[in-house]
């Protein structure tokens, strides 16, 4: 709205053939109460973990599943964990970053059509702030399920990573939908 010289305000035209905003509540916004809860479930559990568990303790829960608390200074598979402690902070940079992108992609996205998607774009946001509040408590993340079958052990991860694999699930059975609801091109 603009004001004119007789104090009335009038509606500012929209340009010719600019999309308007999505309502708040048709927009992928609706799956930001998933990402809050993830990051709350996130930090619940590994705090619960520190209080409850030494480093390194170990409780087999089933022969292919270890609950062992771990930290861990780097990303994915311990990626820069040696690295002097720029990389803290670089970490939570880029998690604020991607988490800021994906809220943007949020509110563009329309809810109702793509619902698989905004879930899946709210477990990253989840997963990438969960892990992101560790390194600023700490400097790292706290790592606690343990897979493993005979001698061969995957690294320890968390609810948080355990979201954004999920995600990448929910992503490509978009992608599958997507690729089936597109028009084929017409033979030439």
């Amino acid at each position: 709205m603009s004001e004119t010289g007789g104090g009335k305000a009038t509606a500012t035209p929209m340009p010719a053939g600019a999309a308007q905003p999505l309502p708040l509540g048709l927009s992928g916004w609706r799956f930001l109460p998933l990402a809050a809860a993830i990051i709350v479930a996130d930090q619940v559990v590994k705090a619960w973990m520190v209080q409850h568990f030494t480093l390194f303790e170990r409780v087999r829960v089933l022969p292919v599943l270890d609950i062992i608390l771990t930290y861990n200074t780097g990303a994915a598979f311990s990626v820069l964990s040696d690295a002097s402690g720029w990389q803290r902070w670089l970490f939570v940079l880029l998690a604020l970053g991607v988490s800021a992108g994906l809220i943007v992609w949020l509110r563009r996205l329309r809810a109702a059509a793509h619902g698989l998607l905004g879930c899946g774009l709210a477990l990253i946001i989840g997963g990438a702030l969960g892990n992101m509040i560790d390194r600023l408590a700490s400097g790292r993340v706290v790592d606690f399920i343990h897979v493993h079958w005979e001698q061969a052990y995957f690294p320890a991860f968390n609810v948080a990573d355990s979201c954004i694999c999920v995600a990448v699930v929910f992503f490509i059975v978009h992608s599958f939908r997507q690729e089936k609801k597109a028009p084929t091109p017409a033979a030439l």
